[in-house]
């Protein structure tokens, strides 16, 4: 679960690194005769890794935050005052550089992954050649991940492939992703065909590429090339090769036959209130032999990629990103001790909505994930009183997500705290702050997702579906869309998935079939509790569809940067003063 402490010592060697936009030498690291070694190297690739806690450090800027807010599941939440919250779940923005943190972490991460591109493959001191195309390989999938989440989020970015940095315009989106694509294909093509396990952890390896490379190509495929009723696209890549649907399809056929990822036995033990520490405390799971798949540090063998955390964290804006700042952010809002427990104190984001359950229950009566992944207020917690505390929760509904909360334990004398600092209590913690002391995993990529993909790809249940749901206890279905879209929502929510799935499903080859837009506006006058009154969730900037229409669910380029391109970059459709939030 927790990095290494050479990892941390060589990605803040690197943290000096600025936005490449704004210098002529961007990596900083990229000089002399650095690096030379295969020790060296490692360095070089920790800081590429570190990009994704820079990230992390600031949810409100994230991609991985919007695709929460933004998709029809969740609404907004926060306090009255956290407009940044509500703007996303509106697809509005409250400040003209709400972004730039995601723009210049996911940049800077661009630009390490250049330097190690071209760098790495000068060093010496590699086992074999395996050893050196694995970090090779990686550097390409870290480039590919970065672009991937700000092509998602802003669509039209300029793309940079070689360390020198200089003011170039913005490339059509569909050449953005191709590049993405390419850049996940050579990784897999460089990285060795080893089984899970012999890297470190937290690393990329070839499975998480084809993974990864399987989401690139649906999203794009479906956004953009209208790929629904068509059994085979082939695309043409930058460097002349091309990749087919077939190709993706063997890609995850190699996932899933020799990549040696499994479902776990239970669904449950994905989340952190199974811990060893909590779960016999927690009524929901007391007695059921539920096991965390990452207590004490377990491998956990359905995860396949996610952001890892320590006890290195602290309120320094370098550190920050190495607690999951996640459970803070989307935690019950404000600390109601036992009345809520397990779950802990948060600032309240993401409140799910009643529609999704709703949506649920007739679509799966009896899927236990939902009980699972949603916590229903006044029957789990009856004692909760929402007029005590922070009695500012904007967009409260009666249903809270169980799987981003932060999880709290019983102490020896019966007090509540972060399980985290209780199950690593050692002299490594920078500070004792159950707000910062989250270390369970923000996973990117779990075995399931692949399975389901593997389903939609081939047009058929029983390449990977059903699996899925026979893992809960669900009896098997044929394939269809709809079917398979339940699918992904039920099984994948409040994992940062659906926001792009309702797009690439709403969107092909750049006109609308109407689903994206159904999907948001359901959200419109839904029940709610504003302030802890009842309320409804009303239409604000023209409402959800207007919204979606206005930008096509893309959001605002911080104008700093705009400013810095001398002309050179243009914002996006929808973001002039349309596009402001000033509050409910």
């Amino acid at each position: 679960m927790k990095k290494t402490l050479i990892y941390i010592m060589a990605a803040l060697m690197l943290s000096s690194c600025e936005d490449f936009l704004d210098t002529n030498d961007p990596t900083k690291a990229n000089s002399g005769n650095f690096p030379q070694t295969k020790e060296q190297a490692e360095m070089i690739l920790a800081g590429v890794y570190n990009g994704l806690n820079r990230i992390s450090a600031i949810p409100y800027s994230s991609f991985h935050c919007i695709s929460l807010l933004a998709c029809d599941d969740m609404l907004g939440g926060g306090g009255i005052g956290d407009k940044d919250a509500q703007a996303m779940d509106m697809i509005c923005v409250d400040e003209e550089n709400r972004y730039e943190p995601f723009w210049a972490a996911s940049y800077i991460g661009v630009a390490r992954a250049n330097n190690a591109i071209a760098t790495l493959p000068n060093c010496t001191g590699y086992a074999d050649d395996n050893e050196k195309n694995q970090m090779l390989g990686e550097a390409y999938f870290m480039r590919a991940y970065f672009y991937a989440g700000l092509a998602s989020q802003f669509e039209n970015i300029p793309v940079f492939i070689t360390p020198e940095a200089g003011n170039i315009p913005q490339w059509d989106p569909k050449d953005t992703w191709k590049q993405i694509l390419l850049d996940y294909k050579t990784a897999i093509e460089l990285m060795p065909a080893e089984k899970v396990g012999y890297r470190k952890d937290g690393h990329a390896n070839r499975w998480v590429a084809e993974g990864m490379l399987a989401r690139a190509f649906l999203f794009y495929t479906g956004f953009y090339e209208n790929r629904q009723g068509k059994q085979d696209i082939t695309i043409e890549l930058p460097d002349g090769s091309t990749l087919t649907t077939k190709d993706v399809q063997k890609y995850l056929d190699d996932c899933v036959e020799n990549s040696g990822y499994q479902l776990l036995s239970k669904y449950h033990n994905l989340w952190a209130y199974t811990n060893r520490l909590t779960k016999e405390d927690y009524a929901y799971t007391a007695g059921k032999g539920y096991e965390w798949a990452e207590d004490d540090s377990k491998v956990n063998p359905e995860s396949m990629f996610a952001i890892k955390y320590n006890e290195f964290s602290n309120y320094n804006a370098e550190l920050k990103g190495y607690s999951n700042m996640y459970c803070l952010y989307f935690g019950i809002r404000d600390d109601h001790g036992e009345a809520t427990f397990p779950f802990t104190r948060g600032w309240g984001y993401g409140t799910v909505s009643a529609t999704m359950v709703t949506d649920w229950k007739i679509a799966e009566p009896n899927d236990p994930r939902r009980d699972a992944s949603v916590c229903y207020v006044p029957s789990e917690m009856p004692d909760y009183d929402r007029a005590i505390g922070w009695e500012d929760w904007a967009q409260e509904t009666d249903y809270i997500n169980k799987k981003l909360c932060g999880i709290g334990a019983r102490k020896e004398d019966g007090s509540i705290s972060g399980f985290s600092r209780m199950m690593y209590s050692n002299d490594l913690w920078t500070v004792q702050d159950d707000d910062i002391n989250h270390v369970q995993d923000l996973v990117l990529l779990r075995f399931a997702d692949v399975l389901l993909m593997r389903s939609e790809l081939y047009e058929d249940a029983a390449k990977g579906m059903n699996q899925v749901r026979e893992r809960v206890g669900l009896a098997p279905v044929a394939y269809s869309l709809t079917a398979l879209q339940n699918e992904r929502r039920w099984e994948l929510c409040f994992e940062g998935l659906r926001y792009n799935d309702i797009r690439r499903w709403g969107q092909g080859g750049g006109q609308s079939n109407g689903f994206t837009e159904n999907a948001l506006g359901r959200q419109q006058n839904e029940a709610i509790y504003h302030g802890g009154n009842p309320a409804m969730n009303t239409p604000h900037n023209g409402g959800y569809v207007a919204r979606y229409k206005a930008t096509r669910g893309f959001f605002k380029i911080p104008e700093s940067e705009i400013l810095k391109s001398d002309g050179v970059m243009k914002q996006n459709d929808g973001w002039g003063s349309e596009g402001l939030y000033l509050g409910w």
